[in-house]
């Protein structure tokens, strides 16, 4: 081919490549999640990639793509196959398919890639990792309660503890105040649905974007324009006074970061200072204002949360979980709490300016979603790790999870002489049986280029055998971590040359033990 005709070496936009040290992170972070998933009595379940698409649905917070947010493509049989956008939508039909084997309550965790077609970002991939932990036929908010002390469990177990925060809010708490501000009934269900995927940008777009895909359109950087629920002023003012509200931790202070006109829970109850959050949901509720009176909704979610809040003081996780309106999540299927795992530590936007991390995970209650394939309801609740994305904040705050020491590289086997090929690989499969990895240089380079390619491999030593050391039954060890720190102390080339510092002759039939010591000596944890 000539040059012209060659192919470029990429990767499509939204997929990423990952190297030896990520994934060894990875391993080691899933692990950590694992143990803490089966301390709660989850056991492992796997589910395909593809999944046809009506199992799927319609769920995506973002359905301006091609099929909807969502990679399809239709098999010999005429049949529409999609590659699963989360864990959840493909567990549902799991649950469904095998409901009667299945015990209820039904624990399950799931690790794996999921795929959206979405436009892709700083961060923001089309290929990522999630991992799930889901309880199906539990009715009880109890089983929500304990999906937060889990997370929070997890986020300790991680090494992150005194900088996350669980959160939690009810959507039904959401869809009261819809009710409230005319947007209710099933004549208003795409307008509800635009408003939810606004609403859980806003901590990605701030309040600016939030009111503009609350209002007729956001126009962003480049231009791209995104049509907007079409709400009128007063009913963006209050969806962004609700969902701006923080409390403190457990049942602490309600606190608007965002004083608008409307401040109905604040006026409504009489209290002009912070106040208790739920309090002053209950005193909305029970006004004579228009607001919110009447509405079951919003009651039944006020009612949830308070029995979540009881369950968490009560088990000594109330430090640990925070009340929040503004955790919505943009998936459409949740019905009812709703939570966020949060990083609470400082990192750098794109611009320079200190925000925080974020969160790292989320999930919440959907209990209609095992009912597509069922005629009976199937309540259920769970919650998902976002891997790449904690992988990264973990590796910010250097948690011992992923910071940990690394396995050594490989020991490489120097090809002298190429006749002796047999000889070499006798060598490394010795290595082999001890447990002690090892290789064969297979190049076809000489020396100096061998020992490079060492380097490259991070090897913590060579064997090296000429027509002179197999004479006498010997074989050179050279210790390249030695190697490197006498060469930061020698000065000279002569000197180098007279030291030959970190190489010595053993016996051919003490190779392994000799390999044995000088890994002992470097990773203790390891050969110790």
């Amino acid at each position: 081919m000539s040059k012209a005709d060659k192919i470029k070496a990429r990767a499509p936009r939204g997929f990423a490549d990952r190297n030896p040290a990520d994934l060894a992170a990875t391993e080691r972070m899933l692990a950590a999640i694992r143990e803490s998933y089966e301390l709660y009595g989850f056991e492992g379940v796997e589910t395909p990639f593809v999944e046809y698409t009506d199992s799927l649905g319609k769920f995506l917070p973002d359905q301006d793509r091609p099929n909807e947010g969502v990679f399809s493509f239709q098999d010999d049989d005429e049949q529409w196959l999609s590659l699963r956008y989360d864990l959840t939508a493909p567990l549902a039909r799991y649950v469904a398919e095998n409901f009667d084997a299945l015990p209820k309550p039904y624990r399950s965790y799931r690790s794996g890639w999921v795929f959206r077609n979405e436009k892709p970002g700083p961060g923001r991939f089309r290929q990522f990792m999630q991992f799930d932990a889901d309880t199906v036929g539990a009715a009880s908010v109890a089983a929500d309660a304990e999906i937060c002390m889990m997370a929070a469990d997890t986020m300790e177990r991680l090494g992150l503890r005194g900088q996350y925060v669980i959160k939690v809010n009810n959507r039904k708490i959401l869809d009261g105040l819809m009710e409230a501000i005319d947007l209710g009934g099933d004549d208003k269900a795409a307008q509800r649905l635009i408003v939810l995927r606004a609403l859980d940008k806003f901590d990605r777009l701030g309040e600016a974007g939030v009111r503009a895909l609350l209002g007729e359109k956001r126009v962003d950087e480049s231009g791209d324009v995104t049509q907007g629920a079409g709400l009128l002023d007063w009913q963006i003012d209050r969806l962004i006074w609700f969902v701006t509200l923080r409390s403190g931790t457990g049942a602490g202070a309600l606190v608007p970061e965002t004083r608008n006109n409307f401040n109905p829970l604040l006026e409504i109850s009489g209290h002009q200072e912070p106040m208790d959050m739920l309090s002053a949901m209950d005193a909305a509720y029970g006004s004579e204002s228009q607001s919110l009176k009447g509405s079951q909704t919003f009651s039944s979610g006020i009612q949830e949360l308070k029995e979540i809040g009881n369950i968490l003081a009560s088990a000594g996780y109330d430090t640990k979980v925070m009340m929040d309106p503004s955790v919505v999540r943009g998936l459409e299927y949740y019905t009812g709490p709703v939570y966020e795992a949060e990083l609470t530590f400082q990192v750098q936007d794109e611009d320079g300016r200190p925000v925080r991390f974020g969160s790292v995970g989320g999930g919440g209650r959907y209990d209609g979603l095992v009912g597509r394939f069922r005629s009976e309801p199937v309540p259920a609740t769970g919650f998902s790790i976002g891997v790449s994305r904690l992988l990264s904040a973990l590796q910010m705050v250097k948690s011992p999870i992923v910071s940990g020491s690394e396995k050594p590289g490989p020991v490489v086997v120097l090809v002298m002489d190429k006749d002796q090929i047999a000889a070499y690989q006798r060598m490394v499969s010795a290595l082999r049986q001890a447990g002690i990895r090892a290789e064969l240089y297979l190049g076809s380079s000489g020396m100096k280029a061998q020992m490079k390619y060492a380097d490259k491999r991070q090897s913590p030593c060579v064997i090296i055998q000429g027509s002179n050391e197999r004479e006498r039954g010997e074989v050179e060890i050279k210790d390249l971590i030695e190697g490197a720190k006498a060469a930061q102390a020698i000065a000279s080339n002569e000197e180098w040359k007279a030291a030959r510092p970190a190489q010595f002759s053993v016996a051919e039939a003490k190779l392994v033990e000799a390999v044995r010591e000088v890994l002992a000596r470097h990773f203790p944890s390891h050969f110790g």
